[in-house]
Formats: C-alpha cells, sequence, structure tokens
C-alpha cells in the first residue's frame, strides 16, 4: 500500500481531538461528500490514535454496514497502518474484536455490522468508550442509536462517515443539520481532497457519473432523488437483429462466452427472464454487458398464473443448449430456483441491494457499457423509461424505485450487480 502525505481537510480530521485543537471539546466529527475522497482510512487512524491516547482496557466499536464491509474497508488497510506505526494487533476473528496494544496501553474494539433493524440487538449491553460508524447512512437508525447510547464512558466521542443520500435522510436531517445543536462538527470532502488521486484519476470518476449519482457521488450533495433512474442512456445502447452481427464481438457470437441469466420472479406481476453476454476487452481490460433477449409473462394480460413448474420449463426452453455461467434469481422466489435446481439448472440468488446496484448500472450506463438488443428486448427497452424514484417514499427519507414495470430493470440489477465487482465499474 502506497501512502501519499495528509490534504488540509484529512489532517483536520486526523488532529481534532488534540490539545491544542480548537475543536477538542466537540463530542463528535461527521466526515461527508464524495466517495474516494480518503475519509475512511483518515478517520479510522485518528479514531485509533484518539483512543489509544485517552483510553486504556476500554471497549470501542467499530461499525459498517456488514461485518464484511467493515473488514475490507477499514479493518484490513487499518491494521496495516497500525504495525507499521508499532501498534500491536490481535484480531480476534471469531469473537469479532480487536486487541490493540502500544506503549503499555491496550484496548478492545468489537466490529459490529448494523445492515438491518434486527442489528440493534447486538449492540445492547456493552458499555463503549467512543465508536466509529463507516457510512452510517447506509444503517438503520435504530441501530446507530444504540450505539450511541453504549457511548457511556466520560469523555467518549463519536465520529461519522458517509457519502450522501437524499436530503431527507434521518441522519442528514438529525445530526449533519443539527451539527451545533448536538456538538458535533462537519467537515465536507471533494475527491481533490484526497492527495494519492492524480487529475486523470479524478477525471475518469467524473466521467463515469451523471445525475443523481454524479451529485451524490462526486460533488458530494445531499440531492433529492426524482424522475427516471436510469436518464442517461446514452444513444449507443441499443442495437438492432440487423446490427448484431458488427455489435456483439465474435466472441459473444459463437458462444465461446458464457451467457448470463437474470430472472425476477411474478405470479400476479410479470415474469421476466434476460440473457446476458459479460465481454471483457483484451485491450482495456473493461467488462460491457450485452443483453441480447428476454422473456415475459404477464399473467394479468394473458389470463393465466404459471406456476412454478411452468416458469422453470419455460427457463429450461428458454436457456437451451446454451453454454451459461449462472442463472440470478430474486432471492425472495425460493420457490422457483427449487424448481430450477430439480432440472438441474445452475440457479443463485441474485444480489439484491437495491441502491448499490442501481448506481453500478447507472455508471455502467454512463460509461457506455451496456448494449441492449432493441428488437429482443421491448420490454427492457420499455421498462427503463418507466422505472422511476418513488416520490412518496422520498418525502418519508426512503429511497426506493416505485413497484410498477421495475420487472426488466430489477432482472437487469440481477445480471449486472450480481457478476460485476466495484473495482470493474471504477477502473
Amino acid at each position: 500500500m502506497k501512502y501519499e502525505p495528509f490534504s488540509k481537510k484529512q489532517l483536520q480530521l486526523l488532529t481534532w481531538w488534540t490539545d491544542k485543537s480548537p475543536l477538542k471539546n466537540r463530542f463528535g466529527v461527521i466526515a461527508e461528500g464524495s466517495i474516494r475522497a480518503g475519509k475512511t482510512i483518515c478517520m479510522s487512524l485518528s479514531f485509533l490514535f484518539w483512543s489509544m491516547q485517552k483510553f486504556k482496557n476500554n471497549n470501542f466499536a467499530i461499525c459498517g454496514k456488514t461485518v464484511g464491509s467493515v473488514r475490507r474497508n477499514v479493518i484490513t488497510p487499518l491494521i496495516e497502518m497500525l504495525k507499521l506505526r508499532g501498534y500491536k494487533v490481535v484480531d480476534k476473528r471469531t469473537e469479532g474484536y480487536l486487541i490493540v496494544s502500544f506503549k503499555g496501553r491496550q484496548n478492545r474494539y468489537y466490529i459490529f455490522g448494523g445492515k438491518d433493524e434486527s442489528s440493534a440487538a447486538l449492540v445492547q449491553g456493552i458499555t463503549l468508550a467512543g465508536a466509529m460508524l463507516d457510512e452510517v447512512a447506509l444503517m438503520p437508525r435504530s441501530f446507530v442509536e444504540q450505539v450511541i447510547g453504549r457511548c457511556s464512558v466520560t469523555g467518549s466521542k463519536l465520529w461519522f462517515n458517509c457519502n450522501p443520500d437524499g436530503p431527507r435522510h434521518w441522519f442528514k436531517q438529525e445530526w449533519v443539520d443539527k451539527a451545533e445543536e448536538r456538538n458535533v462538527f462537519v467537515i465536507h470532502f471533494m475527491l481533490y481532497d484526497n492527495p494519492s488521486l492524480s487529475k486523470e484519476t479524478i477525471q475518469g470518476y467524473y466521467n463515469r457519473f451523471s445525475g443523481i449519482f454524479f451529485k451524490r457521488f462526486i460533488l458530494g450533495e445531499w440531492a433529492f432523488s426524482n424522475g427516471v433512474i436510469y436518464s442517461n442512456i446514452r444513444d449507443d445502447t441499443y442495437y438492432t437483429n440487423a446490427e448484431r452481427e458488427k455489435i456483439l464481438p465474435a466472441f459473444v457470437r459463437e458462444g465461446d462466452i458464457p451467457a448470463i441469466y437474470g430472472v425476477d420472479y411474478g405470479t400476479v406481476n410479470p415474469c421476466v427472464f434476460l440473457e446476458g453476454y459479460k465481454y471483457t476487452d483484451p485491450d482495456t481490460h473493461k467488462s460491457v454487458y450485452y443483453i441480447d433477449r428476454e422473456y415475459t409473462w404477464d399473467s394479468k394480460k394473458s389470463f393465466k398464473q404459471k406456476t412454478d413448474e411452468e416458469y422453470a420449463n419455460d427457463l429450461l426452453e428458454f436457456v437451451g443448449d446454451k453454454k451459461y455461467g449462472g442463472i440470478y434469481i430474486d432471492p425472495s422466489a425460493e420457490s422457483l430456483s427449487l424448481a430450477c435446481m430439480r432440472r438441474n439448472l445452475k440457479a443463485f440468488d441474485a444480489d439484491n441491494d437495491v441502491l448499490s446496484g442501481i448506481s453500478m448500472v447507472a455508471s455502467m450506463f454512463t460509461q457506455g457499457r451496456i448494449k441492449i438488443n432493441k428488437d429482443n428486448c421491448i420490454g427492457l427497452v420499455m421498462g427503463l423509461g418507466l422505472y422511476i424514484w418513488d416520490d412518496k417514499k422520498a418525502l418519508r427519507g426512503i429511497e426506493a424505485p416505485l413497484k410498477m414495470n421495475d420487472h426488466w430493470c430489477d432482472a437487469l440489477r440481477y445480471i449486472i450487480y450480481s457478476t460485476c465487482s466495484d473495482y470493474e465499474v471504477f477502473m
């Protein structure tokens, strides 16, 4: 790992709690703004330095949306940086905590995931001297408030880190907007506040996003999500059957690349299958998804509901004798997955993190890395134009797509988000 000197804002985040700082009596800090601005690494170092200088033999919490994400984004780089500075770190993976020792002091750091409302129970009963919450806007309020309530040791402080969401998000209204009232302060980060990013890299990030995601991820704004979700679809996204031979790579046309299937299950609502191909260019190493066929059964229009067995038979026929890598099914459709498995179809639960998946698909659209056969995917073409944010939920601070005409877009998201990594999108 290569480290660069800290920027002015990173230094402020690193030292705000020190004896000479005018902010030393604040209860906490909120670092919010652009993605890739260096907030997490700097905050985690600052949190550990503060806790190890001010306390010994106390408990602290390091929280993320999931234990896996906090380990990947915070713990792994943090352990490396601490060891380089002479700290001793014992990682008790099974028990879910770190023991950190330095110059005769020792503290314990519990690792928690706040993925849903039930996560609050994980924190109950523990007494904390401080907590760091990475990507706090992704955590449920009940979990965050439970963590805050556990920080009862004299001198405890809070450390929040997040990328912006909607302006009516509860954390924006209750903490960012009320920072002075709650005796915390806010540092707004932009991409250029991370000195490890070159001008070329920053420009690359500017080119990968548009619309609501550009405002949030690049400008760091708490912006409304309204209107059409994929308003950034480029003119060259669509191709026809007549253009297929020219558009699709030879590896796809000749069946050398396995197909990928996304399935959005519906009984009363439409059931959708999409057939896609992921092709990685050997020169640029960038992946492009080609969505070439679809199947739609709308029981309302057909006046007939199909059973899981009938859908599984239709899927078996839709796949045919093609070589394929996997079928990614709406994880709530367990009965359909079982019916597929009985037919030896390789069925997997799709990754159904809706907002993260939408963000990834939107970024791929912006970069021109999704191509759709508009002759064979009529429902998908229509669905993309009708896929909108739910304004009523937005008024309550909840960000979600409107649950109408979303079946094709869900199936598309299952294909891409289940088979594409963040690294591939941001490379």
